[in-house]
């Protein structure tokens, strides 16, 4: 009988180059918001992936940040950086098209690193010509001591059954550490808050996401379905009538794409409340974010 491997798998890059994109493609379900714009993921989300012989626990973590200005920001860097300090196995995410001073960032973070370091290549499906792939796989096995470069498109899913199957070579032997019907580490109502938060940032235009936040305040499970009442967090009273939109035009068309997502997720009907409320500079201050559930690693 061959032996049993788990471990956790950090997953880092800069922000918006496919990590969450990755966990959700390889966990085969919706684990984490995703959308195009930066700063999406703001929380390290565990994500469970257990087979026969290994469990996988991937860590979906924040973008590292160059510029963290505000307390969120520095916040988002301290989790990815500790994430980086508990992985047995980091997987490296970066953009197979373009390579920023962002990534050399993030290069530079893990150089400390103990556990083997794997470069993803992600996003292969749009490079054109195809040879064009050999010279960046290339490039990127001299930037660093990779274990591995695995190139990979995360939305299209390719070569990610091989990567699944790479993985538990790097893991320790050991026993489950999660039961193995269990995916994430958050709560239903921390995934309901960041479908909300989610559908604000799709819709809104390109600042307004970064200073909103969502925080569930009642989640509540009955026959009938689920109700959830939450509240939408903004730093000025400009950015409310924004939220709410022309005769709340804007938080109807939020409400009605999270509900919908949600009841096709918890196969139930689900009535859900918003309510938007100014909590001035939130993200600027810690104690604020500590009290709207962010991670203080």
């Amino acid at each position: 009988m061959s032996a049993h491997h788990c471990g956790m798998v950090a997953v880092i890059g800069r922000p918006n180059v496919g990590k969450s994109t990755l966990i959700n493609a390889v966990m085969g379900r919706k684990v984490s918001i995703v959308t195009a714009k930066p700063q999406t993921t703001r929380h390290r989300i565990l994500a469970v992936h257990t087979t026969a012989d290994a469990q996988i626990i991937f860590v979906d973590t924040p973008g590292l940040h160059r510029n963290a200005g505000k307390a969120m920001n520095r916040l988002m860097n301290r989790t990815a950086a500790s994430a980086l300090a508990d992985a047995d196995l980091v997987l490296f995410v970066s953009d197979a098209t373009r390579w920023t001073t962002e990534d050399d960032d993030v290069l530079k973070r893990m150089e400390t690193c103990r556990a083997p370091i794997v470069a993803l290549l992600n996003k292969v499906d749009k490079v054109h010509p195809k040879e064009k792939l050999f010279d960046a796989l290339r490039v990127m096995s001299e930037r660093y001591n990779f274990a591995e470069v695995v190139p990979i498109s995360a939305q299209k899913h390719d070569n990610l059954d091989q990567l699944m199957a790479m993985i538990p070579r790097y893991l320790p032997e050991s026993p489950p550490l999660f039961p193995e019907d269990m995916h994430t580490d958050r709560s239903a109502d921390f995934h309901a808050a960041e479908i909300v938060r989610e559908k604000l940032t799709l819709l809104l235009h390109q600042e307004l996401p970064y200073g909103l936040t969502v925080q569930v305040e009642r989640y509540l499970t009955e026959k009938s379905g689920v109700t959830i009442h939450a509240v939408i967090w903004v730093e000025r009273d400009s950015q409310k009538g924004i939220v709410v939109g022309k005769n709340g035009g804007v938080l109807k068309k939020v409400g009605r794409a999270a509900r919908l997502e949600l009841k096709e997720q918890l196969h139930c009907p689900v009535h859900l409340e918003l309510w938007v409320k100014v909590k001035s500079n939130w993200a600027d201050n810690e104690t604020d974010l500590l009290s709207l559930g962010y991670d203080a690693p």
